[in-house]
């Protein structure tokens, strides 16, 4: 079901810094920063050859980011992101297996344009799980 990985997220109290050792420290090259109202943050995304570097920084104090942060002051890896060929087949049947879908279950357009889905953290060996729309 699941193909390749999409990007993994790095949570970041501030964009800009860890832009900056990503680029002055690796030679990283990313994309601007976007706000991503909808979600509560604003992102980055790291290129790599085979995949990429996200950075989530919190937008607005109600986002899930901002909740994070607090409990993990330095940030951190927040979630994975795997790409599936059919997101609504994949959390039918995910589900069906007993796996919680975060929020209300229906995908929402991610930061690449494309519908995306959370599943619960307890379910996927304690990681954050994010299903994006090939």
């Amino acid at each position: 079901m699941i193909g390749r990985l999409n990007h993994v997220a790095i949570a970041v109290k501030d964009i800009a810094a860890a832009t900056a050792v990503y680029k002055n420290s690796l030679g990283a090259v990313m994309t601007e920063p976007t706000p991503q109202p909808e979600h509560g943050v604003t992102v980055v995304f790291v290129t790599l050859p085979n995949t990429k570097i996200e950075f989530l920084e919190p937008l607005g104090e109600n986002s899930p980011i901002a909740k994070f942060l607090e409990k993990n002051a330095d940030g951190g890896i927040h979630h994975i992101c795997y790409e599936v060929d059919d997101i609504i087949e994949a959390r039918d049947r995910l589900k069906a297996q007993g796996a919680r879908v975060l929020g209300d279950g229906n995908p929402k357009i991610g930061a690449h344009g494309k519908p995306v889905l959370f599943l619960h953290p307890k379910d996927f060996c304690g990681t954050l799980t994010e299903l994006e729309q090939a």
